[in-house]
This record gives C-alpha cells, structure tokens and sequence, in this order.
C-alpha cells in the first residue's frame, strides 16, 4: 500500500464515518431520552434513499401509504382523547396532521410531475414523507409501553425492525437503487482525488451536528430533552411531558437517518434491507460511547469507518467481522471500568 491508496481509503473512511457518527447522535440521543435501542435507525436510511430513488424516477413511493396507514392508527389512539380534551379543534388538529397531511402528499405526487423538480425540491419532498413516520411509530409502538424496561423496550424494537424490513421489500422490490449525484466535481488535493459528493456528505453532517447542538443549547425544546435525558422523573416534575420528548426524539431520529440515506445514496447501492447493516455501525460507534456521550460517539463512529475501509483493502472477505469485532474490546473495557447497578423493577 502507497501513499496515494491509504489517502484515499482515508478518505473513503472519513465520509462513511460522517454517516455513522449521525446514526450514533441519533441512537445515543433515543436511548438517553427514552431508553429505547432504536434498532430501526437504520430502515430510516434504507427508507430516505430508496423514497428518493422513487420520485426520481417519477413513481409514487409506498412510505406515503405507509405514513397514512400510520397516521389513521394514530388517530385511532388520540382521537377521543383528543376530543374530550381539547374539542373539536383539537380533533381536527390531530386528524390534520396524521390522515389529511399523508393524502395532501399523495395527491401532490401524484398529480404534479415530481420527477422534474430540482434536486433540492425533491430531497425536500423525501424528507416530508419519511420524517413524520419518527414520532406516528413512536405514539404506536413505544409509548403504549414507555414505563417497561429496557429489555422490553428492545423487544419492541426488533418487532418494528422486521416490519419495516418486510414494508420495504414490499414498497421497493428486491432491486437496488441510486440517485443523481449532489456534485459531480472532483478536487486534487496532492496525490489525491477528493469527489464532490465525499465533501456533500461531511459538509452536511458536520452542519447537522452543529445544528443539533445549537438545538441543545438554545431552544426550549432541546433542553426539555436534554432534562429529560439527565433525569427523566425530574423532567415529568418539572412539567415536561414524556411523550412529547419521546415525539420529539423519534423525530429527530428520523431526520437524521432519512438525510442520511439521502447522502449515502449517490456514491453506493441502497437495497430495502441495506440500513440494517448501517445502522448497526453506527450502533457500534454509539456502544464505543457509552450510549451515553456524543463526542466519543461521534469518534468512534470515525474510527469505525476508516476500520472499514482499510479493512476493505486487507480483508475485504473479512472487514463486516472486523468492525464488528472492535465492540468485543470496548465492552470488556467499559465492563472492567463501570460499576454495575441492577435496574429497578
């Protein structure tokens, strides 16, 4: 190996972990907030690119009768509440939202022709399909069970995990997808080739991290998650509703993972089952932190795309048992290092 080559499978390491150190916020941030493992992170990215893929190619993508058929159950969960609550304006506020928003998006793709809307638009256009799905799975799948514990919590998990696998062989067929490039330019930094793309795909992350940060540390909302995160019966004291946060997370989880495939699929081959593998790299990164720390997650994530990629030149066979393998240490590590406390029944 030369020097040009190892610069280049650097490089190649460095932009795959911009996109695992997203999906590593944003699973960190779901366990923090609702001790969820959020094992479906990764469908988000399948889900992103693939929607994507559809409207480029000027067909109408199945997430939008997925988010209506979730948003009529989520009405079927809220609606009475709702109603006894608030009345009729709250009602329709909440039948708005969940059932007349989907068919407002089926009725713009099917009738305007999508497909020629700039790129911009069209990533614009993904993300208001895939987004809302966050908190409609949250309201029906986690917060009827919010209050059980972890090892419940990853149940759960594993069961919206295999639904979403299946929906989306459903929704995409077994045949891999691609989508137009962001750039198609190409810098020479000395020996090496830096593309467009690889500078989108860092360039973005490193925004999105900033602007959750800024999040974090500037708006209501973000701190009301970050209480909840510290110390979620003091956040309830304080008035800080737990499925409002738990919304509110699954959406923020949501949008990462949908901008990530967004991202990732100009430069690789984005199949219906593609995120699963994703997201558990990403969950690797998020275990090297603790599922507690958003730096040391975020290096993680880094060192585990650059693993892969050299992994990749010496092993390529080999490089999934590599990175994965790196989790073996670092539980050994974080087990001889933490004190164990049983949790609470």
């Amino acid at each position: 190996m030369d020097l040009e080559i190892a610069m280049l499978l650097g490089q190649d390491g460095v932009t795959n972990g911009a996109i695992y150190a997203l999906l590593a916020l944003a699973l960190v941030l779901v366990f923090a907030v609702t001790r969820v493992i959020f094992i479906p992170q990764g469908e988000f990215v399948a889900y992103g690119a693939l929607t994507l893929a559809m409207i480029e190619a000027g067909r109408l993508p199945g997430t939008v009768w997925l988010l209506l058929a979730a948003g009529v159950l989520v009405v079927a969960l809220d609606g009475l509440d709702a109603l006894r609550r608030g009345g009729v304006g709250r009602l329709m506020k909440v039948v708005g939202w969940n059932i007349v928003y989907p068919l407002a998006l089926v009725a713009l793709m099917r009738f305007v022709p999508t497909d020629t809307w700039p790129l911009a638009a069209k990533v614009a256009l993904t993300m208001a399909v895939v987004v809302p799905l966050g908190p409609m799975i949250y309201r029906v799948a986690y917060q009827p069970v919010a209050e059980a514990s972890v090892l419940i919590l990853l149940i759960v998990s594993v069961a919206v995990h295999v639904a979403m696998v299946g929906l989306a062989l459903l929704f995409f067929g077994a045949e891999g997808s691609r989508t137009s490039a962001f750039s198609d330019a190409s810098f020479t930094v000395g020996p090496m080739m830096v593309s467009g793309q690889s500078l989108w795909v860092i360039g973005t992350s490193l925004a999105l991290i900033v602007a959750l940060a800024l999040f974090f540390g500037r708006t209501i909302y973000g701190k009301a998650l970050r209480a909840t995160a510290i110390n979620r019966a003091g956040a309830r004291l304080m008035g800080i509703s737990p499925a409002l946060a738990g919304r509110l997370t699954f959406m923020l989880a949501a949008l990462i993972g949908a901008l990530s495939g967004v991202l990732i699929a100009p430069i690789a081959t984005i199949y219906y089952d593609t995120g699963f593998l994703i997201g558990l790299k990403g969950f690797v990164a998020a275990i090297i932190g603790g599922l507690a720390s958003y730096p040391i997650a975020a290096l993680g994530a880094i060192l585990v795309g650059v693993l892969e990629a050299f992994s990749s030149f010496w092993a390529s066979a080999y490089k999934e048992v590599i990175v994965f393998t790196l989790i073996i240490p670092v539980l050994v590590w974080r087990s001889l290092t933490s004190h164990h406390v049983e949790e609470d029944e």
